[in-house]
Protein backbone atom coordinates (compact mmCIF):
# COMPACT_ATOMS: atom_id res chain seq x y z
CA UNK A 1 0.00 0.00 0.00
CA UNK A 2 1.31 3.26 -1.00
CA UNK A 3 0.55 6.02 1.67
CA UNK A 4 -1.12 8.34 -1.48
CA UNK A 5 -3.92 6.32 -0.91
CA UNK A 6 -4.81 6.77 1.96
CA UNK A 7 -8.28 8.42 3.14
CA UNK A 8 -9.23 9.61 6.56
CA UNK A 9 -12.81 11.18 7.69
CA UNK A 10 -13.77 12.76 10.94
CA UNK A 11 -16.99 12.90 12.28
CA UNK A 12 -16.31 16.03 14.40
CA UNK A 13 -17.65 16.66 18.20
CA UNK A 14 -16.71 19.48 20.75
CA UNK A 15 -16.06 16.88 23.25
CA UNK A 16 -15.12 13.65 21.02
CA UNK A 17 -14.57 12.96 17.72
CA UNK A 18 -14.53 9.61 15.71
CA UNK A 19 -11.74 9.18 13.20
CA UNK A 20 -11.38 6.20 10.48
CA UNK A 21 -8.05 5.55 8.45
CA UNK A 22 -8.70 3.68 5.29
CA UNK A 23 -6.53 2.00 2.15
CA UNK A 24 -8.55 3.52 -0.56
CA UNK A 25 -7.32 0.75 -3.17
CA UNK A 26 -8.57 -1.77 -0.80
CA UNK A 27 -11.20 0.11 0.71
CA UNK A 28 -10.36 -1.45 4.19
CA UNK A 29 -10.05 0.07 7.46
CA UNK A 30 -6.61 0.59 8.64
CA UNK A 31 -7.20 2.70 12.36
CA UNK A 32 -10.01 4.19 14.29
CA UNK A 33 -10.55 5.85 17.12
CA UNK A 34 -12.91 7.94 19.39
CA UNK A 35 -10.67 10.86 20.80
CA UNK A 36 -10.90 14.16 22.42
CA UNK A 37 -10.20 16.97 19.88
CA UNK A 38 -7.04 17.49 20.92
CA UNK A 39 -5.80 13.89 20.42
CA UNK A 40 -7.66 13.67 17.37
CA UNK A 41 -5.66 16.50 16.06
CA UNK A 42 -2.53 14.87 17.11
CA UNK A 43 -3.45 11.85 15.51
CA UNK A 44 -4.38 13.22 12.44
CA UNK A 45 -0.95 15.19 12.27
CA UNK A 46 0.92 11.69 12.90
CA UNK A 47 -1.00 10.48 9.96
CA UNK A 48 -0.25 13.42 7.83
CA UNK A 49 3.28 13.02 8.33
CA UNK A 50 2.71 9.32 7.01
CA UNK A 51 1.78 10.63 3.51
CA UNK A 52 -2.48 11.74 3.95
CA UNK A 53 -3.48 14.64 1.87
CA UNK A 54 -6.97 14.76 2.56
CA UNK A 55 -9.59 14.16 4.82
CA UNK A 56 -13.09 13.41 4.47
CA UNK A 57 -15.05 15.85 7.55
CA UNK A 58 -18.83 15.36 8.57
CA UNK A 59 -20.57 19.08 8.27
CA UNK A 60 -22.58 19.31 11.31
CA UNK A 61 -21.23 20.44 15.25
CA UNK A 62 -17.91 22.07 15.73
CA UNK A 63 -16.82 21.42 11.53
CA UNK A 64 -15.84 25.16 10.83
CA UNK A 65 -13.37 25.08 13.44
CA UNK A 66 -12.08 21.49 12.85
CA UNK A 67 -11.79 22.86 8.73
CA UNK A 68 -9.47 25.47 10.53
CA UNK A 69 -7.63 23.06 12.23
CA UNK A 70 -6.88 20.22 9.20
CA UNK A 71 -6.46 23.56 7.28
CA UNK A 72 -3.70 24.42 8.88
CA UNK A 73 -2.06 21.04 8.58
CA UNK A 74 -2.23 21.50 4.84
CA UNK A 75 -4.60 18.91 4.50
CA UNK A 76 -7.88 19.31 1.56
CA UNK A 77 -11.04 19.03 3.23
CA UNK A 78 -14.00 17.73 1.39
CA UNK A 79 -17.30 18.39 3.19
CA UNK A 80 -19.85 15.76 3.68
CA UNK A 81 -23.43 15.87 4.43
CA UNK A 82 -23.92 14.07 7.98
CA UNK A 83 -27.46 14.01 8.64
CA UNK A 84 -28.45 10.48 9.66
CA UNK A 85 -25.44 9.44 10.26
CA UNK A 86 -26.03 8.53 13.69
CA UNK A 87 -28.73 6.44 13.34
CA UNK A 88 -27.15 4.57 10.79
CA UNK A 89 -23.85 4.03 12.60
CA UNK A 90 -26.68 2.40 15.26
CA UNK A 91 -27.39 0.07 12.78
CA UNK A 92 -24.06 -0.43 11.37
CA UNK A 93 -22.45 -1.01 14.26
CA UNK A 94 -24.76 -4.15 14.76
CA UNK A 95 -24.12 -5.43 11.18
CA UNK A 96 -20.32 -5.37 12.66
CA UNK A 97 -20.58 -6.76 15.97
CA UNK A 98 -23.89 -9.21 16.26
CA UNK A 99 -26.41 -9.11 18.51
CA UNK A 100 -25.98 -11.05 21.32
CA UNK A 101 -27.85 -12.62 23.99
CA UNK A 102 -31.41 -10.83 24.98
CA UNK A 103 -30.27 -7.52 22.66
CA UNK A 104 -31.28 -9.39 19.75
CA UNK A 105 -34.98 -9.85 20.82
CA UNK A 106 -35.30 -6.08 20.69
CA UNK A 107 -36.88 -3.89 17.94
CA UNK A 108 -34.26 -2.49 16.01
CA UNK A 109 -35.10 1.34 17.41
CA UNK A 110 -34.51 0.00 21.30
CA UNK A 111 -30.89 -1.04 20.30
CA UNK A 112 -28.41 0.99 21.52
CA UNK A 113 -24.82 0.06 21.62
CA UNK A 114 -22.80 -0.43 24.38
CA UNK A 115 -20.28 2.33 23.53
CA UNK A 116 -19.77 5.33 21.52
CA UNK A 117 -19.90 4.53 17.94
CA UNK A 118 -18.89 8.11 16.77
CA UNK A 119 -15.87 6.02 14.91
CA UNK A 120 -19.08 4.15 12.80
CA UNK A 121 -20.13 7.74 12.12
CA UNK A 122 -16.51 8.67 10.63
CA UNK A 123 -16.44 5.55 8.77
CA UNK A 124 -19.94 5.96 6.87
CA UNK A 125 -19.29 9.89 6.15
CA UNK A 126 -15.70 8.12 4.37
CA UNK A 127 -18.51 5.70 2.29
CA UNK A 128 -21.02 7.97 2.13
CA UNK A 129 -18.26 10.50 0.11
CA UNK A 130 -16.88 7.02 -1.62
CA UNK A 131 -19.76 5.71 -2.41
CA UNK A 132 -18.26 2.58 -1.46
CA UNK A 133 -18.36 0.56 1.62
CA UNK A 134 -15.68 -0.17 3.27
CA UNK A 135 -14.10 -4.01 5.16
CA UNK A 136 -14.06 -3.38 8.52
CA UNK A 137 -11.82 -6.76 9.67
CA UNK A 138 -10.15 -7.38 12.69
CA UNK A 139 -9.81 -3.56 14.12
CA UNK A 140 -9.14 -2.11 17.53
CA UNK A 141 -10.80 1.08 18.28
CA UNK A 142 -9.21 3.30 20.25
CA UNK A 143 -11.11 5.22 23.22
CA UNK A 144 -9.80 7.85 25.66
CA UNK A 145 -12.33 9.88 26.63
CA UNK A 146 -12.40 11.62 29.76
CA UNK A 147 -14.51 10.08 32.76
CA UNK A 148 -17.93 10.83 32.60
CA UNK A 149 -18.76 12.17 36.12
CA UNK A 150 -22.71 10.16 36.49
CA UNK A 151 -23.35 11.88 40.05
CA UNK A 152 -22.89 14.76 41.95
CA UNK A 153 -19.89 16.21 42.52
CA UNK A 154 -18.70 15.45 46.84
Amino acid sequence: MTANAWLAAVDPGRSKCGLVLADGGSLTLLEAAILVPEEAQALIAHWRRQGLASVVLGNGTGSGDWQRRLGALGLQVELVDERGTTLRARQRYWDLNGRWHWRRWLPAGLRLPPRDIDDVVAQLLLERHLGERLERQELTVWRRLPALRTGPSP
